[in-house]
C-alpha cells in the first residue's frame, strides 16, 4: 500500500457488504473520521482504570505486571489466547457482542482484516509521533499506508541468510550477496557435496514467500481513497521471485521439501541442508532442530536482486492495537506505546517473550545479547539492527487466509512436480482465488 495514500473515512470503509462474511463491514484501509469512537472516555485515568490485553505470547501478564506497578490506577490483565487465525475470529465474534477487549496482540498480516471488522481504534491522536521509533516500513504496517494508526508495531521478522561457515570455507563456497549469486552457490553446493542442498523451498511457508516478494517490491494488495481495492499477487515481482524459485527447484540445485519436519531438522542437523533463507528468530529454532551444529553456522544479510541495493523483507511479527469497545482509548494507547518502546518494557519483552523489537532501541546496546548458538558472530544484533532498518513496507489485505491457503494447495502441487511453469500456474491460482474471494464478499475490487 502506498505509503501516501489518502485519509479514508471509516463510513466509507464499512460501508457495504460483509467481509470475509463475518460482519457487515466492507474492509478498506483508513482513517476513522466520521464515527470515531476511539476517545471514550480520553484522559479519565484520575480514577481506577482496568484493562484487558489479548495475547498468545507467553509470559505476556510478567511485562504487564512492570506497567501495574508503575501505574496502579491503569490495570493491565492479560488474558492468555490462541494465536493465529483463532485469535483474530474470536475478536470478531467478540466485537459483534460489543465485548472485544482494550487491548490487542495482532499480527501484522491481520490488521487489514481486524480494520475492516471495525475491531481496531485509530489511535493516532494519541500515538502518531512514536513513528519515529521505529523503522520505516514497519510503521506503514501499522497504518495501512494512511494517516491513521492502528496498532504500535511489537516485534519484527526482519529475513536474512544464515549459512554453516565452516562448509561454506571447507568447499570454497561464496555467500551470495545477489540472488543471481545465490543460484550460482546453489549450484556449487551441488558439486561440492552431491548429497547436501544449498537449502529447500518449502510450500508450508507462505509468509516466508510474502517476505521474498515484499522484498522483491511486490504490492499484493493496495486500496485507493474510495475504498477501491486492487489484488496484485501475480505482479512483475512476485513472478520474478516465483521464477527463481521454481527455477531452481527444476534444476534440483534447491531441494523441495518442507520446512518444519523432522526431515528438515535433521538435514540441518547433519549439514545436507547448508544454508537457510529466514528471519532473525531463526537462532531459537536452530537450537532445538539443529543441536549438533552450535557456532557452525553465520548470518548475513539477504542476497539482492540488483548489486548494490540494500532491502529486506519480513517473515512474522506482531503490534498491540486497541480496540474499538474499550472505553479507556488513552489510557490503552499509552500501555500499547510504553510495553513497545520504554526501554524496561523492551529489556522485560526480549527476556520475558522472546522477541526481536520492532523499536530501534530495542536493536541494540544491552537489552540483546549475541544468540548463544552463534558465539562465532558476536556482533548478530548490531547486524540484524542495520538489516532491520531497511525492511520494505508490506502490502496486506483483508483475506491473507485465502492467499496464504491457497498458497499452501497450489505451490505444494508445484513443488512436488519440481517444474517451474507449474509454479507460475500456482501464483495465478493465488491472483484468482483471492480475488474471486474478495469479489464475492461484496468489496469493491479490481485486478491490477
Amino acid at each position: 500500500m502506498s505509503m501516501h495514500s489518502p485519509r479514508i473515512s471509516r463510513r466509507t470503509m464499512l460501508a457495504g457488504a460483509a467481509a470475509l462474511g463475518l460482519t457487515g463491514g466492507l474492509a478498506a484501509c483508513g482513517g476513522s473520521d466520521d464515527s470515531d469512537d476511539s476517545g471514550k472516555n480520553d484522559g479519565d485515568t484520575t480514577e481506577p482504570v482496568k484493562l484487558t490485553y489479548w495475547s498468545w505470547a507467553p509470559n505476556m501478564e510478567k511485562v504487564a505486571a512492570i506497567w501495574n506497578k508503575k501505574n496502579p490506577n491503569v490495570t493491565v490483565t492479560v488474558s492468555k489466547q490462541a494465536g493465529g487465525g483463532e485469535i483474530v475470529a474470536k475478536l470478531i465474534t467478540a466485537k459483534k457482542a460489543g465485548n472485544a477487549p482494550d487491548l490487542i496482540q495482532a499480527e501484522y498480516q491481520s490488521l487489514p482484516t481486524l480494520v475492516s471488522n471495525d475491531v481496531l481504534a485509530d489511535i493516532a491522536k494519541y500515538a502518531d509521533d512514536a513513528k519515529s521509533e521505529f523503522a520505516e516500513g514497519l510503521w506503514g504496517m501499522v497504518t495501512l499506508g494512511t494517516d491513521a494508526v492502528y496498532a504500535i508495531p511489537q516485534d519484527s521478522g526482519p529475513l536474512m541468510f544464515y549459512y554453516r561457515e565452516d562448509l561454506f570455507k571447507q568447499h570454497g563456497l561464496s555467500v551470495p550477496k545477489t540472488w543471481t549469486e545465490f543460484a550460482e552457490t546453489a549450484r556449487a553446493a551441488r558439486k561440492a557435496l552431491p548429497d547436501a542442498y544449498l537449502t529447500t523451498f518449502s510450500a508450508n511457508d507462505p509468509g516466508l514467500f510474502a517476505g521474498l516478494a515484499q522484498q522483491a517490491g511486490a504490492k499484493w494488495w493496495t486500496v485507493d481513497g474510495g475504498g477501491q481495492w486492487t489484488v496484485g499477487i501475480d505482479d512483475a515481482a512476485t513472478r520474478q521471485v516465483t521464477e527463481f524459485w521454481g527455477g531452481l527447484v527444476q534444476e534440483g540445485v534447491i531441494d523441495n521439501q518442507p520446512m518444519y519436519t523432522p526431515a528438515w531438522n535433521n538435514a540441518l542437523n547433519k549439514g545436507t541442508h547448508i544454508g537457510w533463507v529466514s528471519a532473525v528468530w531463526a537462532p531459537g529454532v536452530l537450537v532445538s532442530a539443529a543441536p549438533d551444529t552450535k557456532g557452525k553456522w553465520r548470518m548475513a544479510p539477504l542476497p539482492q536482486w540488483r548489486a548494490g541495493d540494500d532491502v529486506t523483507g519480513s517473515w512474522g511479527g506482531s503490534s498491540t492495537a486497541v480496540s474499538t469497545d474499550s472505553e479507556h482509548a488513552e489510557a490503552a494507547a499509552r500501555f500499547a506505546r510504553w510495553i513497545n518502546t520504554d526501554p524496561e518494557a523492551l529489556a522485560a519483552l526480549v527476556k520475558q517473550v522472546a522477541i526481536y523489537p520492532a523499536a530501534t532501541k530495542g536493536q541494540s546496546g544491552s537489552i540483546l545479547t549475541t544468540p548463544e548458538f552463534f558465539p562465532n558472530q558476536p556482533d548478530f544484533y548490531d547486524t540484524a539492527a542495520d538489516i532491520a532498518a531497511t525492511t520494505a513496507p508490506a502490502a496486506w489485505g483483508p483475506n491473507v487466509t485465502i492467499a496464504y491457503t491457497t498458497f499452501n494447495d497450489a505451490f505444494g502441487k508445484a513443488t512436488k512436480a519440481k517444474k517451474e511453469a507449474q509454479f507460475l500456474t500456482a501464483l495465478t491460482d493465488m491472483q484468482s482465488k483471492t480475488f474471486s474471494d474478495m469479489k464475492k464478499q461484496g468489496f469493491k475490487v479490481t485486478e491490477a
